[in-house]
């Protein structure tokens, strides 16, 4: 069992550049790959980051690549999502999830815990 907190989200201004933190219970986060979903109002959670349980392995969705940088820190059972240049498209709530496999996987039925969602509303 995982349970997961994020925090660092919301208001920014556009350009602006956040770090959300993903906090994770228990002693076996280093056993979960990890990936960052943002829901937009009226759209599904969609994987934008992603990074494998050992942090060796990174995946970022196209429209992200170069502006958003997932890392973890096992030691302190964390999972973060540097965000740099925000944009209004941007704007949702943003859930951590953890996979209980090495890897990490694109469709959000294949990860088993997630945590409550911080809001990121980007102002133009």
């Amino acid at each position: 069992q995982v349970q997961l907190v994020e925090s660092g989200g919301g208001l920014v201004q556009a350009g602006g550049s956040p770090r959300l933190s993903c906090a994770a219970s228990g002693r076996t986060f280093s056993t979960y790959a990890m990936g960052w979903f943002p829901q937009a109002p009226g759209k599904g959670r969609e994987l934008v980051a992603a990074i494998s349980r050992s942090g060796d392995n990174l995946y970022y969705e196209d429209s992200v690549k170069g502006l958003f940088t997932i890392s973890r820190d096992n030691s302190k059972n964390t999972v973060y999502l540097q965000m740099n240049n925000l944009r209004h498209e941007d704007t949702a709530v943003y859930y951590c999830a953890a996979r209980g496999s090495s890897y990490s996987n694109t469709d959000k039925d294949n990860y088993s815990y997630w945590g409550q969602g911080t809001q990121v509303t980007v102002s133009s």
